[in-house]
């Protein structure tokens, strides 16, 4: 039995487990903490319940009409909160093992994986244990969430594994209306198998015919179901992004790119043998941003040939330009089935310490602007399997540790949301931040607290007369919504909470703003990059159906 399926064999819930659940419960609803309450009543084996059984017998009291809906008791027993507490459900899913066009000299290489991917990381363990199946990833995935409390009617779905765009354009379709047809829960028995059946043959190398009809009848459906998508999201590598790529990135109803710039030194680029150049990356973010895609960019300090110094050089230049909207700071980790490994063996290369590493990371993070979030500060990656320098997996946390002993402060989007706090709408200021990029002018427009969390946002790009033109009609001449987001803990659709950011109007507060501000710099057109769940959302404040995009006169 695998470490994985022992884990989901202590989750079983027993009549027993239940019946002990309700006990529970009603002491949490009669305000005794929930962990005091757990420990009052041990399993006759030994241990205790789960917060999961707490939540299933929620479930299970509120079906039999024995409690009503309480949003409050749910939020006391929710396992782990802070996932949805950025306003939205995050699924990931991975991609079959396939050629990647990279050959990275830090990048394992493991045959059972897509390129870059270990078997035991969280998330790839799961897509490994589905055999890379999109629907079952994402069926599972939505029922373990349920399980635990989280809502699950807004999904942003994370299409992880190597190189996206390198993978058949047929197996892409596929694998993202398996995704789509998991989130609307519509497949028949005859329809989930025949979905079965073309992913054996897709991973026997077989080729399965497109069928963009049925694509995107199964997207038209999810605009109304209970698992609404409301934020695509694939990863890929700048040299991979041309005029073709993004109108059939559109097709999909991709939202996001997440890139690997990894350096902005064309000499570590080389060394590493990334295979692409500063140029071509910054190529790709300014053709990304001219056709609205929101942009992760990737960042990896202690790269071949680089220096804490030059790291911290090197990060200062992301926001000359590029100025990503996500990144994510993954520091090179020193894994044994890669290249690097034989440098390292060799003499010629050097992991930075735990201590260096916190230090570099607590320096740069001050300079992070209010517009970008820090999604994440290392790979997932279990620490047996770094073979040298930092293993410490929590560097994200030694970091801000760090920083509130030096008195440091970031601004980053993550830092600032409100996340579960409830708040006084009338006391939110709005803020419109402008910034230059390469061929746009960006508008950062934001509800702020008093204590300066941000309560909301949207991206308003405006297109400058260099700015690459991408070939599409919608976006002519138009003003871009690249994104709207709402913070505080996800609430269901059309539901409400009193003091809670989502559902409170702000982001049609948000959207009038922006059109006001496009207004005022000469456009008559706006454009929104709308994922597939949010359609309605737009069409209801005023945007109609264009090509790939949802446009509206301003």
């Amino acid at each position: 039995m695998t470490k994985r399926q022992a884990w989901i064999k202590s989750r079983t819930l027993t009549p027993e487990k239940i019946t002990l659940a309700r006990v529970v419960l009603e002491e949490v609803r009669q305000g005794v903490p929930v962990m005091d309450a757990l420990r009052r009543h041990p399993l006759e084996q030994g241990g205790y319940l789960g917060k999961y059984a707490l939540v299933a017998a929620y479930n299970e009291m509120v079906a039999q009409g024995e409690l009503a809906p309480d949003a409050g008791l749910l939020a006391r027993i929710r396992m782990k909160p802070v996932r949805t507490l950025s306003g939205v459900t995050t699924v990931t899913v991975l991609t079959k093992p396939y050629p990647c066009p990279g050959r990275c000299i830090f990048c394992p290489d493991d045959v059972r994986m897509p390129k870059s991917y270990l078997p035991d990381e969280p998330g790839a363990m799961r897509g490994l244990e589905h055999g890379f199946d999109p629907y079952d990833q994402v069926a599972s995935r939505l029922d373990a969430l349920q399980a635990v409390g989280h809502p699950t009617d807004k999904i942003e779905l994370l299409i992880l594994g190597g190189t996206w765009s390198a993978y058949r354009r047929d197996y892409q379709e596929w694998f993202v209306r398996r995704c789509f047809e998991a989130l609307n829960k519509n497949g028949a028995n005859h329809e989930e198998h025949k979905g079965r059946e073309e992913g054996k043959a897709e991973n026997e190398g077989q080729n399965v015919v497109p069928d963009s009809g049925r694509l995107a009848k199964t997207q038209r459906e999810n605009e109304t179901t209970s698992h609404r998508n409301v934020g695509l999201v694939v990863e890929t590598r700048p040299d991979e992004i041309t005029l073709d790529e993004i109108r059939w990135l559109r097709h999909l109803g991709v939202t996001k790119l997440q890139m690997g710039a990894q350096s902005l030194d064309d000499r570590v680029l080389s060394l590493n043998k990334r295979g692409h150049t500063l140029a071509e990356t910054r190529r790709a973010v300014a053709l990304l941003r001219a056709a609205g895609f929101k942009i992760v960019l990737h960042w990896m300090p202690n790269l071949l040939g680089a220096t804490p110094a030059s790291d911290r050089a090197d990060f200062a230049r992301l926001w000359e330009g590029l100025c990503p909207d996500e990144i994510k700071i993954y520091p090179t980790q020193l894994l044994a089935n890669t290249e690097l490994y034989e440098y390292w063996q060799r003499g010629e290369y050097r992991p930075y310490t735990t201590r260096e590493l916190i230090d570099l990371i607590a320096d740069i993070k001050t300079g992070i602007p209010r517009y970008c979030r820090v999604n994440r500060i290392i790979r997932d990656i279990p620490s047996t399997n770094v073979m040298a320098g930092n293993k410490r997996t929590s560097l994200r946390q030694d970091v801000h540790k760090e920083m509130a002993q030096r008195g440091a402060h970031c601004a980053c989007i993550r830092c600032r949301e409100v996340r579960g706090k409830l708040l006084d709408l009338e006391t939110l200021r709005l803020d419109d931040l402008t910034y230059k990029t390469d061929h746009a002018e960006e508008h950062f427009i934001s509800f702020v607290t008093p204590e300066d969390n941000l309560a909301g946002f949207v991206r308003l790009s405006l297109p400058g007369t260099g700015a690459p033109a991408t070939g599409l009609r919608d976006l002519d001449g138009a003003a871009i919504i690249r994104e709207v987001h709402v913070y505080g803990q996800s609430l269901p659709v059309g539901a409400a909470q009193s003091g809670a950011a989502q559902h409170a109007g702000l982001g049609t507060r948000l959207l009038a703003e922006a059109e006001r501000a496009a207004r005022a710099q000469g456009f008559r057109r706006m454009a929104v990059i709308s994922a597939v769940g949010t359609r309605q959302y737009y069409l209801e404040r005023g945007f109609e159906r264009g090509e790939y995009y949802l446009v509206k006169k301003v």
